[in-house]
């Protein structure tokens, strides 16, 4: 039995100290019935709690450690930063450097703006669409979740959708109602949408692959139907590449489906584990920001030294050149990440319990399902309380997973085979105890 004392005394203390005992919801695990573990350290592809349990991590913190956790030459890089100050407020040529690094992945975002957070790059990114095209209206996919601003906390995903809350109390019916939600994948949905309201939408924001109610793929040319409608209409069409940027791909959804976003969101990767997220997109959109143009943004801490070093470590791992012969780096996290969803949907056939395993790239995702998963209707259908089980039980097995179906599982380049091949004989008895709970 895993012994999880220390971290359970440190819950009870932290609920005294913050909401819930936590600073970010899914974090309280209250989706699996059970005490979080409490971490200590991180190194390469294991973290391990306060209590001394050492575990394989697959969240990531929640994606953004593609190289693993302490990377030598990241570490090395923000020591040298930190030496020479934490914080200007002042333009750097570290700024600049990012910057080219993501111009040279994903061309589409011809100008960028850098801030510190997925929220605060969505935000951004849709109070410039509706400023550009002089729209109100947007519209935004159930079960996607684009941050916790007030206008896209509509039918949103990721924790609201494990606390099974559609949207959250504080947000105006006034800010709502500029808010149109249409399920994921649903061409006629969104054709009937924007035929109606067309003229009066400034843009079409979406996960391209969702990774906020479990790991959902795009069905064929739904995508270019999204770009198509908004061509034809005028609206913008932003890509929430927050997760899977540099994941779905080297070059996000994007480059991986062919379709060319007006603006593109980024966060979690460019920061190599700090607070990074950044904005960006064709240029005549961009140059509406401010100081350029008079769509207003700013932020003290955006840019800061010690995130764009982690960020530009991270990406130069990424994006170098690989072996004359060898797959690239991320063409290498999605083999092995081909190698775990095989596997677990192996132990899962031989055992007898029906699931649905998705990939993209080095993401992935499960869900305890016979049928199809394509949106949110599907996803939520899923036994969860398999889930539950299954949870549990990997953890019992020193295997770190996301505590919610409705999130995804992410690999990096320091997971070896031997961990693979530990998380495949856990995956095996975390079956066993499903079919188990089951009766069957």
């Amino acid at each position: 039995m895993l012994n999880l004392e220390k971290s359970a005394e440190a819950f009870a203390e932290a609920k005294n100290l913050m909401p819930g005992g936590v600073n970010s919801p899914v974090r309280s695990y209250r989706s699996v019935d059970c005490n979080p573990p409490f971490i200590a350290r991180a190194e390469g592809s294991h973290i391990y709690d306060i209590d001394g349990n050492e575990y394989i991590d697959y969240v990531g913190s929640w994606g953004p450690m593609v190289v693993g956790h302490a990377h030598p030459k990241v570490v090395a890089a923000l020591k040298a930063a930190a030496e020479r100050g934490t914080s200007y407020g002042a333009p750097t040529l570290l700024e600049s450097e990012l910057a080219c690094l993501v111009k040279s992945v994903y061309p589409s975002m011809e100008l960028v703006r850098m801030v510190n957070s997925g929220t605060e790059a969505t935000m951004s990114a849709l109070r410039l669409a509706r400023g550009f095209t002089n729209r109100d209206k947007t519209v935004k996919f159930i079960g996607c979740y684009h941050g916790h601003s007030d206008g896209l906390l509509v039918d949103a995903g990721s924790g609201l959708a494990t606390f099974g809350v559609p949207s959250s109390p504080g947000v105006t019916k006034a800010t709502a109602q500029d808010t149109i939600t249409v399920p994921y994948n649903d061409v006629d949905a969104i054709t009937a949408v924007m035929d109606k309201y067309g003229e009066e939408i400034a843009a079409i924001i979406v996960e391209p692959v969702a990774g906020n109610m479990g790991l959902v793929l795009p069905k064929q040319g739904y995508l270019d139907t999204l770009r198509k409608l908004t061509e034809k209409h005028g609206a913008l069409l932003i890509f929430d590449e927050v997760m899977c940027g540099f994941r779905a791909s080297l070059g996000g959804a994007q480059a991986a489906y062919g379709i060319k976003p007006d603006l593109t969101c980024l966060g979690k990767i460019i920061g190599g584990g700090l607070p990074v997220a950044a904005y960006g997109g064709r240029r005549d959109v961009m140059s509406f920001v401010s100081p350029a143009g008079p769509v207003y943004q700013a932020g003290t801490l955006s840019g800061n030294p010690l995130a764009m070093t982690a960020g530009i470590e991270t990406l130069k791992i990424l994006t170098e050149e690989p072996e004359p012969g060898e797959p690239d780096y991320t063409r290498q996290l999605s083999l092995k990440t081909k190698t775990v969803v095989l596997g677990f949907t192996e132990r899962a056939k031989a055992a007898g319990i029906p699931v649905q395993v998705h990939q993209a790239g080095s993401m992935f995702g499960m869900f305890f399902s016979e049928h199809e998963v394509y949106d949110y209707a599907t996803a939520a259908a899923a036994d969860q309380e398999a889930f539950k089980v299954w949870f549990r039980a990997m953890l019992e097995e020193g295997i770190y997973l996301a505590p919610s179906q409705f999130e995804t599982i992410f690999m990096s380049g320091a997971h070896t085979d031997a961990d693979i091949e530990k998380t495949l004989a856990a995956a095996e008895k975390g079956f066993a105890a499903v079919k188990k709970f089951c009766g069957k």
